[in-house]
């Protein structure tokens, strides 16, 4: 089973990934925005309020809120801490893989229980 960040990048419309430098933003709170993004390589951070909440590493998918949600609406804002390489799948895209490989599934919200016991622990 490939690694999500893998999958991501062998599924993403676009065979490029999308680059970030340090400071941009990949996406804002409040966005309306239906991609996943996987870290190919380097580091994003994850701000809520103006705190940073999380820093996702290489390997790691994040921005998969948007694509099980209605509204589609960002709650973080995610900004690029170093130079990054990230993949991503929009949400027709996202549909397939986990139609054609439920592991993947399985990984996407492994990935999401992770980063909430480590919100939880903070508590």
């Amino acid at each position: 089973m490939l690694e999500p960040v893998k999958t991501v990048q062998y599924y993403q419309k676009d065979p490029a990934p999308k680059t970030f430098g340090p400071g941009d933003t990949v996406f804002a709170a409040g966005d309306i925005e239906e991609i996943l993004y996987g870290v190919v390589e380097g580091e994003v951070e994850l701000w809520v309020d103006g705190k940073l909440a999380e820093t996702i590493r290489t390997g790691d998918i994040f921005g998969e809120g948007a694509l099980v949600h209605e509204d589609s609406k960002r709650f973080e804002t995610a900004i690029a801490k170093t130079d990054c390489q990230l993949a991503y799948l929009d949400k027709r895209h996202f549909l397939f893989v986990i139609q054609q490989t439920p592991m993947f599934a399985l990984e996407v919200i492994k990935s999401y229980s992770d980063r909430l016991r480590r919100v939880k622990e903070c508590l």
